[in-house]
C-alpha cells in the first residue's frame, strides 16, 4: 500500500513539475510604438509573463528616448544640448553628452571608410531637399525639385572636417558656419545597437527591436531557433510578393535602404531621400541595399553609402569588412549578392 501511496504521490510531483515546467516556458509578446526617430518601433521578445515583459520594454523605451531626443536636428528641448543645439551655435563650442560625442566620431570614421557616401555633414544639402519634399507632399500640386544652382551653393559647405570635436572636453561646434549636421543616414542604427548591446550587458535575450527598419536580433527566439526575417519588396506594386528574401538571424542585424521607402512625385516621377553626395540627387543606381551584419550602426552607415555606391566598389567593400554581407536590388530587379549573403536565407513556407 506504501508503495502505490510513494508512486502516486511521485507521479503526482512529476506531473506538477512538468506543469510547472510548460508554464514557465517564455511565451511571445509585442509592442508597437510611434515615439522614437520619426518612425514605428516594434519590439518584440519572449518572457515568462506580460509584467516582465513590459519591464524590458520600459527599459528599450526609456532608451530610445534618450537617444531620439540627443540625435534629433529639428525639436529643441530645455535643459539639452542636442544636435539641433549643435546645429544653432554658430561657431561655439557646446558642450554635450557622451554619447553624442561618440556618434560623430563614428559617423567620422564611416565617412572615411567610404571614401564620402555617407557623409553627416550634408544637412545643409539634406536640408533643401527636406524642405522641397515636405512641400511636395503637402502640396502636391506644387511639388518642383530643388533649383540645382541651390545645391551646389549648399554643397561648399560639407567638409567633414569642419566638425570640431573635442572628446576630452566634450565639446562639438562647426568650423563653416553655413554647415549643418543630418544624421539621419546613421542615428538609428547607432541608437538600436547601443539599446541592444546594454540589454545583452543585463543578460537580455530572445528579443528583437525593428526601429523603422532597423533590424537588431538579441540572441534566438523563446524556443532556440532563430528569428525569420524578411527584406521587403522594393517593387510596391507586386502585392503578391511583399518580401523578396527571408533570413535567419541570431543576433545580427539587417538594415535595408530603399528608393520606395521615402520620396515624392515629381510630373510623374518619385524622388527618394536618399542623395548621392556626387550628384547631389536621389541616387539611381538600386532600388534597394540591404546590410547584414553584427552592429546595427554599422549596418546603417553601410545601407546609405552602399547605395551611392558602383556596384564594384560597394562589393569590394562588403568583402574587405569581417562578417558583412550584403544585396542589391537593381533596376531591373535583378538581386546581386555578396559572397556570404545567400547563407543565411532561407525558402519561407506559409
Amino acid at each position: 500500500m506504501k508503495k502505490i501511496i510513494l508512486l502516486v504521490l511521485a507521479f503526482a510531483l512529476l506531473m506538477a513539475l512538468c506543469a510547472c515546467t510548460k508554464g514557465d516556458e517564455p511565451q511571445k509578446f509585442t509592442a508597437y510604438y510611434f515615439d522614437y526617430f520619426d518612425t514605428a518601433t516594434t519590439i518584440v521578445g519572449y518572457e515568462n509573463s506580460q509584467e516582465d515583459f513590459d519591464e524590458v520594454c520600459a527599459k528599450i523605451t526609456s532608451l530610445l528616448n534618450e537617444y531620439h531626443k540627443l540625435y534629433t536636428i529639428y525639436n529643441r528641448y530645455d535643459g539639452l544640448n542636442n544636435l539641433c543645439e549643435v546645429n544653432r551655435s554658430e561657431n561655439t563650442p557646446l558642450v554635450v553628452d557622451e554619447k553624442i560625442i561618440d556618434l560623430i566620431l563614428y559617423a567620422k570614421e564611416m565617412y572615411y571608410e567610404t571614401d564620402g557616401m555617407m557623409n553627416v555633414a550634408m544637412g545643409s544639402v539634406l536640408s533643401i531637399w527636406h524642405d522641397y519634399r515636405q512641400r511636395g507632399l503637402n502640396h502636391p500640386d506644387e511639388a518642383a525639385l530643388p533649383p540645382i544652382d541651390e545645391l551646389l551653393e549648399a554643397a561648399k559647405h560639407v567638409n567633414i572636417d569642419d566638425v570640431v570635436v573635442d572628446a576630452e572636453n566634450r565639446t562639438v561646434y562647426l568650423a563653416d558656419p553655413e554647415m549643418s549636421l543630418d544624421v539621419g543616414a546613421i542615428a538609428k542604427g547607432y541608437a538600436v545597437e547601443a539599446v541592444a548591446k546594454e540589454l545583452e550587458a543585463d543578460g537580455i535575450t530572445g528579443y528583437i527591436l525593428n526601429v523603422g527598419g532597423n533590424v537588431r536580433t538579441i540572441g534566438t527566439r523563446g524556443d532556440g531557433t532563430p528569428w525569420q526575417v524578411g527584406i521587403e519588396n522594393p517593387d510596391t506594386s507586386d502585392g503578391d510578393k511583399p518580401y523578396i528574401e527571408y533570413l535567419k538571424l541570431s543576433g545580427q542585424s539587417l538594415v535595408t535602404s530603399g528608393s520606395y521607402q521615402r520620396y515624392y512625385v515629381v510630373d510623374g516621377v518619385n524622388y527618394h531621400h536618399i542623395i548621392d553626395p556626387e550628384t547631389l540627387m536621389p541616387g539611381e543606381k538600386y532600388l534597394s541595399v540591404s546590410v547584414l551584419c553584427l552592429d546595427s550602426g554599422l549596418a546603417d552607415a553601410l545601407s546609405t553609402a552602399l547605395f551611392n555606391m558602383d556596384h564594384a566598389d560597394g562589393l569590394a567593400l562588403v568583402e574587405r569588412l569581417e562578417n558583412v554581407e550584403a544585396m542589391w536590388v537593381m533596376p531591373n530587379g535583378e538581386q546581386r549578392y555578396s559572397s556570404g549573403f545567400e547563407k543565411y536565407t532561407f525558402e519561407y513556407k506559409e
